[in-house]
């Protein structure tokens, strides 16, 4: 699933749009993309002279993908977060850098979904976390 597609399930655009593809590999598992260019919003700050993605972004990324993995189930709806838990930061994710995710549907009570993410650059673990959405009627 490429961007345009993305952009069908997720209400995100440009420059909060922050997965390149997701691909759904199972059921309730799913692998996606966030290439770091450099040139993003959040990198001017985040420290001049030695970029590094914030931890927020990071989590949000993840969050991105996961919501491919509900799309079925949103159903005009928007998803929400409800809460980020047992988030670790073990590497640095720079520009250059393509963080791979893999992300996991671990409980469902609709309207709530809680799902695992975890965000490697280079085969090793850059972040981990447990992230939970609400869908919401607008």
């Amino acid at each position: 699933m490429e961007r345009e597609e993305i952009k069908k399930i997720i209400p995100h655009r440009e420059p909060m749009l922050l997965v390149e593809r997701v691909d759904k590999i199972a059921d309730n598992q799913a692998r996606g993309e966030f290439v770091v260019k450099g040139d993003e919003w959040f990198l001017k700050g985040h420290f001049p002279g030695n970029p590094v993605v914030p931890g927020v972004i990071l989590c949000e990324a993840m969050a991105q993908a996961c919501c491919v993995l509900i799309a079925d189930k949103i159903d005009g709806r928007t998803p929400y977060f409800t809460g980020i838990n047992k988030v670790r930061f073990r590497n640095t994710v720079r520009p250059g850098d393509t963080m791979e995710m893999v992300c996991t549907v671990i409980r469902e009570k609709d309207p709530f979904y809680f799902t695992e993410g975890k965000g490697y650059v280079n085969g090793k673990l850059s972040v981990s976390g447990e992230f939970s959405f609400a869908l919401v009627n607008p």
